[in-house]
């Protein structure tokens, strides 16, 4: 294995993370900050108001985009164990 293909596989392996990851990332930060602006607005400093609805919207994308994430991940590492026998090889 030569560096250019540890780092092509090492690239792969990142982009793949950010994109399985990121619309759960993406959901709850768009969550925390409306909250953030409810709190602020009404002077309600409760934690679990802040949890609750975190939580709730991030299992709701898991549900929606779940199919989508494994698709991703499965591809990829379909194409990392096919890829093997090349890699052993060069």
């Amino acid at each position: 294995m030569t560096p250019e293909n540890a780092m092509t596989i090492g690239r792969q392996a990142l982009e793949v993370t950010l994109m399985v990851s990121a619309p759960l990332l993406l959901a709850a930060l768009i969550t925390g900050l409306i909250v953030s602006i409810f709190q602020a607005a009404t002077q309600i400093n409760e934690m679990t108001l802040s949890f609750i609805p975190k939580l709730f919207v991030m299992f709701l994308i898991m549900l929606l985009a779940g199919p989508w994430m494994i698709s991703i991940m499965t591809d990829y590492m379909h194409q990392m164990f096919t890829g093997i026998p090349w890699l052993a090889t060069n």
